[in-house]
């Protein structure tokens, strides 16, 4: 007889996927490489075709979007369980089906008999038991209870018949805002695509995605590649590319060898403490989008003129950085260098026609920048102000003069509450917004501010009225630096706040990740002003807001908009302070006041870790929650005031005596800000807290009793609130 052959499990291997398309958005093109290889894993998990421990490589250039996933196998097949109708309601008391269980059966389309039966665990409706302090703790039993299922084998399904559809789905998700169509199909993409990789080991999985029939072929570079090329295994992708197609496919390895290539090109220089490396990030952010640009890197060294480094270091790197994706280079002395750096595409033999046509651009792109500066001098600051009556800020809140008036009036109010010189910053706030109107900064909006500084001071203004012009946007974002002067301070300040006062108050307000008017860039500048900057004299945020309110008089501004912002500025203040070294439920704790004097918050905090430490700190942090349950079950207000004659019990009298002692000497405490102090007073407390929870029962049947009591309690549960709310601290 003939032996019968043994048939191989199918063996895992790597599935390989790419799009190949016409150029993506740069600055999008991580982001949407990350979001396809994120969707196709989440889809080929949900169909069970790779496990937890899959690895997965993403490839992006300006023509692809790829990913690579170890470990790919068929889809096995499963158990599938369903559950029916519990055994007490299937069967009827002679132990016959009843209709429930008859349904469910002719439903799955067996026999009752075929049906088996399992237990479950469940729990139980809660029940209310009360405890010692009048309060309840929640019991919730559980019970076994027995079901019937019926068990069915589901064939794995192959991975041919599932794969396009799972990156079919994943494309949908791409957070992309625009699509758009091609040729004469319904197809639509961000970009249109013109080929499809689907390859399990080496074979070609069949499958049509976007109108486009999967192979195994795709383009290398534009035009250093020889022609198609064709990848034989997925595991041989990035290979083949990088060698047969001139392409990098990684991002992270393109974006290295950029850094490396720019490296490379500054030390041939020869020019000790020469850098492209400016110290502000932003040229780390152009790496970025030139990663997105190019498949094959390469840098080269051009020139310009170095009359244009007469022009303002700003405008300099800003028409290199920003609009041409070039690199400055900077010298050991921090002065700018005529030459700079470029990524190009290309690798010719001979570089200098790419080299002089770059340097050709950069030319006509710095005389621009000369005309602007030039033209701009010849009309003062000063000058400008009055035509801002013809730059509408918003239709509801006049215009960008409306707008200088008031922040001109807080930011007086702001200065004399700092001890800022009272006519700097009203001049500095007359003239902050006047260089909207110049060519550089219609050319350049990034500059704004900056140029106001360079005009003021050819203006001949005093130079701290020009230092406040240009620090009176600080912080411009995460991370920037805060103004320095009190002058600056308090125009910052008044500019921050007067653009959330004015757009909050008209209802624009932010809704999940819509921003338009940066309200939350604002918020956070006002939050790090308050809290960062030392030796700042006592500032009241809700204040400020109130005064920021009463400065749009003629504008249909909502009354509540001071509390509304306070709130959304403490919402600010959250993600600002995890980023530091605090629990949640530290920050949780003295947010839950909502302070107003955000320089005390760091210093709260700092109170509440040390607090929380001390053998104390917990102990006395669940008596609060108990308190606060007590209080919330009592309902209804507390009066504060404790009779001494209704204390009838001893540990009652004593925690009396402590909790009013304990608000003596805080109070000195308070005053100076020691919160560390208060905490550690409190603490003192323990002793007293746990005896009376021991032996009084808070809850008493006569009225006048109970309510006294819940009075101490209330008192004792202030007192920690002169700091934070400890009760929201976890165990």
């Amino acid at each position: 007889m003939p032996k019968r052959k043994a048939v191989k499990a199918p063996k895992a291997e790597s599935l390989l996927i790419e799009l190949l398309t016409e150029e993506l958005p740069p600055k999008s093109l991580k982001r949407l490489s990350e979001a396809f290889a994120k969707g196709v894993v989440a889809g080929l998990r949900e169909q069970h075709f790779i496990g937890a421990d899959a690895e997965v490589e993403s490839f992006a250039t300006p023509r692809r979007l790829a990913v690579r996933v170890s470990d790919v196998l068929a889809q096995a097949d499963r158990v599938i369980e369903h559950k029916g109708p519990s055994v007490q309601t299937g069967l009827d008391a002679d132990g016959k089906p009843t209709p429930a269980l008859l349904g469910f059966s002719r439903s799955r389309g067996v026999d009752v008999e075929k049906l088996e039966r399992r237990k479950v665990e469940e729990l139980m409706g809660a029940t209310l038991v009360p405890d010692r302090s009048g309060g309840f703790t929640s019991n919730r039993p559980t019970i076994n209870v027995e079901y019937f299922v019926y068990r069915s084998t589901q064939k794995g399904e192959p991975l041919a018949n599932c794969l396009a559809g799972v990156v079919d789905a994943s494309l949908k998700k791409l957070p992309v805002a625009k699509l758009m169509r091609w040729g004469s199909g319904e197809a639509q993409f961000v970009r249109p695509v013109h080929g499809l990789i689907l390859m399990h080991g080496d074979k070609v999985i069949p499958g049509t995605v976007l109108g486009i029939k999967s192979g195994n072929k795709t383009l290398g570079h534009r035009f250093l590649s020889k022609g198609m090329v064709t990848i034989k295994r997925a595991d041989d992708y990035e290979k083949a590319l990088e060698k047969q197609g001139e392409v990098v496919p990684s991002v992270e390895k393109r974006r290295e060898g950029i850094v490396h290539e720019l490296d490379r090109a500054v030390a041939k220089l020869k020019a000790k403490g020469t850098t492209w490396h400016l110290g502000k990030g932003k040229e780390l952010d152009v790496v970025d989008e030139v990663a997105g640009i190019v498949e094959s890197p390469h840098v080269y060294v051009g020139e310009f003129d170095s009359a244009f480094l007469d022009l303002p270091r700003e405008c300099l790197i800003l028409s290199m950085q920003q609009h041409q994706k070039y690199f400055p280079l900077e010298a050991s002395n921090g002065r700018l260098l005529p030459q700079f750096l470029f990524v190009s595409n290309m690798r010719p033999t001979d570089a200098r026609h790419i080299i002089h046509g770059n340097e050709r651009v950069l030319r006509a792109r710095l005389a621009d920048a000369r005309f602007f500066f030039d033209q701009d001098r010849k009309t003062k600051l000063e000058d400008r102000v009055e035509r801002l009556k013809n730059v509408v800020y918003h239709n509801k809140l006049g215009s960008q003069y409306d707008r200088v008036l008031r922040i001109q009036k807080l930011a007086v109010e702001i200065a004399r509450k700092v001890g800022a010189a009272v006519e700097w910053v009203g001049r500095a706030a007359y003239l902050s917004k006047a260089d909207l109107l110049t060519e550089m900064v219609g050319e350049f909006p990034e500059l704004q501010g900056i140029m106001g500084n360079y005009y003021a001071y050819h203006d001949h203004e005093d130079p701290h009225v020009a230092t406040a012009i240009l620090e009176h946007y600080l912080p411009r974002h995460a991370g920037d630096e805060l103004p320095l002067s009190q002058e600056s301070l308090s125009l910052a300040l008044a500019d921050k706040l007067d653009t959330l006062v004015g757009i909050y108050g008209i209802g624009l307000i932010p809704t999940g990740e819509k921003d338009p008017f940066g309200l939350r860039r604002h918020a956070l500048g006002i939050v790090r002003i308050l809290v960062e900057r030392k030796n700042l004299p006592s500032l009241d945020i809700l204040e400020l807001l109130q005064l920021a309110r009463e400065c749009f008089s003629a504008s249909p501004i909502a009354e509540d908009v001071a509390h509304n912002l306070h709130t959304f500025i403490l919402e600010r203040l959250k993600p600002y302070l995890r980023e530091k070294p605090y629990a949640p439920d530290e920050i949780d704790a003295v947010l839950a006041l909502n302070p107003t004097r955000l320089d005390e918050v760091l210093p709260r905090i700092e109170a509440i870790k040390k607090f929380r430490a001390l053998p104390e700190g917990m102990a006395l942090s669940a008596s609060n929650k108990r308190i606060r349950n007590i209080l919330r079950q009592a309902g209804g207000k507390i009066d504060g005031t404790v009779k001494s004659d209704l204390l009838t019990e001893e540990a009652e009298k004593k925690l009396a005596q402590v909790v009013g002692s304990a608000s003596y000497d805080l109070e000195p405490m308070i005053a100076r800000h020691d919160y560390s102090a208060a905490l550690k007073r409190l603490a003192s407390l323990r002793p007293t807290v746990d005896e009376f929870f021991d032996k009084v029962m808070v809850m008493a049947d006569d009225s006048a009793v109970r309510a006294n009591r819940l009075a101490l309690l209330n008192n004792l549960s202030n007192l920690f609130l002169h700091v934070a709310d400890v009760s929201r601290l976890q165990g």
